[in-house]
């Protein structure tokens, strides 16, 4: 591996404080909101995750890279993040599946980024500091400190944008499973037909769905209402995605539609909130958010704890909760609200991620749920057994 001290790059905060490092992505300034993950492991899913789109991800764990990268374990087909902050870059990657370096995966997906920081010094600042705008400057010759600064300051931060136009599909398209498990199995059966509305969705969630036997249509989260349900969908599945939710009134008004045919709805994350609007309730902005793969979440209806992993900035408004809901998960962290039930409806959302990639599997009953739901509504609308 070159030699980074001679790569010397630089972040400048909001406030004006400057942290210096050393580049180990391409050279270039990324101006964005920041999080920080405290996942220990899946640094290649969470960059790869359409959730962090326009945003620059702090990792809290020190090393990072022990086991490069492979193809397999990407949730996208690139990196959505605007940039990358690390501690300390693993000088070697030893894992069987490895076939690329951290460093050089993010030089070829154009990504800036940087190592050597006090990351969990970084994150304590931004806890206590709430700063959540940043400049990212990878090497001292492009830096212009007063220059950036204003343009930081003009950053107005991602909060009323509406980013699922960015994301989405733009055509709309099967998914099956191409490993090792659909080519072993060759009376592998498709049962139910699950629509996945495009948010941002991982690669991990509709493995998920595959492996519960659904036959699986990824659409664009702007379709018609018409043409989605033309498609004949036994079940709906609101993704992942970025940013606020509130913006996205097509979105909104779609989910309501579906609401009122009583076709069984799954959201996560983004498609959550998107259910919970769409039932009435609020969704405000959070001052540091979640992100990580240690969260724990208390189920409500058996009054068991699950390790969850979460990313996401923006929760419901437990102030104006609507009567349409009931609340069926919430965080033992902040006590925010994680599930949702509706009343009379078969449609439920919870705030992480229960594909789990990475992270704890605690969650992954969820999906089984929802196959459950989606059989209940095919018995009635096929009128069999």
């Amino acid at each position: 591996m070159e030699n980074n001290l001679n790569n010397k790059a630089i972040l400048l905060m909001e406030d004006g404080t400057q942290i210096f490092g050393n580049s180990i992505g391409v050279d270039g300034i990324v101006i964005g909101e920041i999080i920080f993950n405290t996942a220990i492991t899946g640094y290649q899913e969470i960059i790869t995750d359409p959730s962090y789109y326009k945003q620059i991800i702090i990792l809290t764990y020190p090393h990072i890279g022990n086991v490069g990268t492979n193809i397999d374990d990407n949730e996208s087909s690139k990196i959505y993040a605007k940039g990358l902050i690390i501690n300390n870059l693993s000088k070697i990657s030893s894992n069987y599946r490895s076939t690329e370096r951290l460093d050089i995966f993010l030089k070829r997906k154009n990504i800036v980024a940087i190592e050597g920081i006090d990351t969990r010094y970084l994150t304590r600042l931004i806890c206590n500091k709430k700063i959540n705008k940043i400049a990212l400057i990878s090497t001292k010759k492009y830096f212009n400190y007063e220059n950036i600064l204003q343009k930081i300051c003009r950053f107005k931060g991602l909060q009323g944008l509406n980013l699922i136009k960015d994301i989405t599909t733009k055509v709309n398209y099967s998914w099956i499973l191409s490993n090792k498990n659909t080519k072993k199995n060759k009376n592998y059966m498709f049962s139910k037909h699950v629509i996945v509305l495009d948010f941002g969705v991982k690669n991990s969630i509709l493995k998920m769905l595959v492996d519960r036997q659904c036959k699986v249509t990824v659409v664009s989260a702007f379709i018609s209402y018409k043409n989605l349900m033309a498609l004949n969908p036994d079940g709906i599945f609101l993704s992942n995605g970025p940013g606020d939710p509130n913006p996205c009134n097509y979105i909104i008004n779609i989910v309501k539609k579906i609401l009122k045919i009583n076709i069984p709805i799954f959201g996560i994350c983004f498609g959550h909130q998107i259910l919970a609007i769409a039932n009435g309730a609020k969704i405000i902005k959070m001052d540091v958010g979640h992100h990580g793969s240690n969260h724990p979440v208390k189920d409500l209806e058996n009054n068991k704890v699950l390790i969850t992993t979460q990313n996401h900035n923006f929760t419901i408004d437990k102030n104006n909760f609507p009567k349409k809901l009931k609340i069926t998960h919430k965080s033992l962290f902040d006590n925010s609200i994680e599930g949702i039930h509706c009343i009379d409806k078969p449609a439920f959302g919870f705030q992480g991620h229960p594909e789990a990639s990475p992270g704890p599997h605690d969650t992954s009953k969820l999906f089984d749920y929802f196959i459950k739901l989606i059989h209940i509504y095919c018995r009635k609308k096929y009128k069999r057994f």
